[in-house]
C-alpha cells in the first residue's frame, strides 16, 4: 500500500533485520542476531514490556539455552519462583501428573517469573551489543514493499509521527493478534477450540506448599494454581462463552466457584476477590499458519502458531522459533543474501514440533479439560493419562514433553 502525504516518514533507516514484537520470540532473535554481529531493529509497540495475559514459564529446555549463552545464573539472581511438582487433583483422587526432577536437565524445574522481567532482563543483555537496536512505542502499520518482496516496515512513533525501518528480513514475533500478519494477509487454521481462562494472584499464607502446582479438576471447573515466588498464580478455565454469565452474576460468584472447586481455599478466594479488575481474561485458542512466510518476511511464535494455555508451552516454542531462526539465518542476514528457499527451512525445521504439540494439547483439552468442565457428570481421568502419571516406567513422559518439549532447537550461533 502506498503511504498517503500526511503518512511521509520523519525518518528512514536501514538494518540487516527488522523485528517486530517485543515478545519472547522477538526479544530472543534480536539478542541472538546482535551476539553474532547482525545488525538488527526490535520495534515494540508498547512503552515497556508490561503486558496482560503474558505468561510466567521458563522451562528447562529455555533455561538450558540461556545456560549455553552464559545467561542462566544471571536470570537466576532475580526473584523467580520454581515449579518441580504438578499434581492433579479430582474429587476422589490425587496423583503427580508432572514430576520434573524426572527430566534430565541441568535444571530440573519450571522457572516462575513475571515476563516482563524476563523481557527485561533479556533486552538489557542485548544492549550490550552495538548490533541492537530497540525502539519502545513503534507502533507498526505498514509492510514496505519492493519487488515483489517485503522491504521493511513503516511505524508510528508515541507522537505519531512515521517512521520507516528498510531490511532484507522482516520478522513478525508480534504475537497472537499480529499486525504484521494481517497485513500480510495471512490466515491461521484453527487447531483447537477456543476456551476462555481468567487469571488472578493470591498472596501467600504461612504453612503454603513451595515449588508446586496443582490442576483441580470437578463439579464442571477446571482450576489450576501454582507458585509464582511471591504469589499463587489461580487459573480458572471456562468453555467459549462462559465468562459472560458469570461475570453478570458478580465477583462473588466467582469466588464461590473457586471455592467449591478447591474448599481449602474457599475463604482465601472470598477475602481477596473483590473486583474484576483482579481478574483479566485471555481468550484462547490454538491455531497455526500453513505457510510462515514470503519473500522478506517470516512470522515466528504465536504469530505464526498461537497454543493453547494447555501446560504452558507457547513461550518456550516461541524462542525456540528464535533460536532456529537465528542458527539457519544469522549468517546470511550480516551478509544480506536471506532469500525465500532460506525462510522456507526456518518454517521446515519448527513446523513438526509445533504440530505434535499441539496435537498433544488438543487431546488434553478435549479429553482431560473439557470433560471436566461438563456439569452434572462424574469426572474420571482418561485410561491414557492414569497410565503415564501411575506406572513408573512411564512417568518420565509427561515431564519430557511439557519440560524439555519436542526436538527443541539449540543454539548454535554466538
Amino acid at each position: 500500500m502506498a503511504p498517503t502525504s500526511d503518512e511521509t516518514p520523519v525518518e528512514t533507516t536501514n538494518t540487516n533485520c527488522v523485528v517486530v514484537g517485543g515478545g519472547p520470540a522477538g526479544v530472543v532473535l534480536a539478542y541472538l542476531l546482535a551476539r553474532a554481529g547482525t545488525p538488527v531493529t526490535l520495534l515494540e509497540a508498547h512503552r515497556d514490556f508490561d503486558r496482560d495475559f503474558r505468561g510466567d514459564t521458563i522451562h528447562p529446555s529455555t533455561l538450558e539455552a540461556l545456560d549455553a549463552l552464559g545467561l542462566a545464573d544471571k536470570l537466576h539472581a532475580l526473584p523467580h519462583g520454581k515449579l518441580r511438582v504438578m499434581r492433579i487433583k479430582t474429587p476422589d483422587s490425587e496423583r503427580v501428573m508432572a514430576d520434573f526432577g524426572r527430566v534430565r536437565s541441568k535444571f530440573p524445574y519450571v522457572m516462575i517469573m513475571p515476563q516482563a522481567r524476563f523481557l527485561d532482563f533479556l533486552a538489557g543483555e542485548a544492549a550490550q551489543y552495538p548490533a541492537f537496536k530497540l525502539v519502545l512505542g513503534a507502533n507498526v502499520q505498514r509492510l514496505v514493499a519492493e519487488n515483489g518482496a517485503v522491504a521493511g516496515v513503516r511505524y508510528r512513533d508515541g507522537e505519531n509521527r512515521w517512521h520507516e525501518v528498510r531490511a532484507p528480513l522482516t520478522v513478525a514475533a508480534d504475537g497472537r493478534h499480529s499486525k504484521v500478519r494481517a497485513l500480510a494477509g495471512f490466515e491461521p487454521e484453527r487447531s483447537s477450540p477456543p476456551m476462555d481462562v481468567m487469571w488472578t494472584h493470591l498472596p501467600k499464607e504461612p504453612g503454603d506448599a513451595a515449588d508446586e502446582g496443582t490442576m483441580h479438576v470437578g463439579g464442571g471447573h477446571f482450576v489450576i494454581i501454582f507458585d509464582r515466588g511471591e504469589a499463587w498464580l489461580v487459573g480458572f478455565v471456562y468453555l467459549k462463552g462462559g465468562f459472560q454469565n458469570l461475570r453478570a452474576a458478580g465477583i462473588g460468584e466467582l469466588a464461590r466457584q473457586l471455592g467449591d472447586v478447591v474448599p481449602a481455599w474457599r475463604e482465601r478466594f472470598a477475602r481477596h476477590l473483590t473486583d474484576w479488575k483482579q481478574v483479566p481474561v485471555l481468550n484462547v485458542e490454538s491455531n497455526r499458519l500453513p505457510v510462515w512466510h514470503k519473500p522478506g518476511l517470516l512470522l515466528i511464535g504465536d504469530a505464526a502458531h498461537v497454543m493453547s494455555p494447555v501446560g504452558g508451552v507457547g513461550i518456550n516454542y516461541a524462542i525456540q522459533d528464535a533460536i532456529e531462526t537465528a542458527n539457519q539465518l544469522a549468517g546470511k542476514l550480516k551478509s544480506g543474501t536471506v532469500n525465500d528457499a532460506d525462510l522456507a527451512n526456518v518454517q521446515q525445521a519448527r513446523e513438526w514440533p509445533v504440530k505434535v504439540i499441539q496435537g498433544v494439547q488438543t487431546a488434553i483439552q478435549e479429553r482431560v479439560v473439557a470433560a471436566g468442565l461438563q456439569e452434572g457428570t462424574a469426572f474420571r481421568l482418561p485410561l491414557a493419562v492414569r497410565l503415564l502419571t501411575g506406572m513408573p516406567g512411564l512417568r518420565w513422559i509427561v515431564p519430557k514433553i511439557l519440560g524439555w518439549g519436542v526436538r527443541p532447537a539449540r543454539v548454535k550461533v554466538g
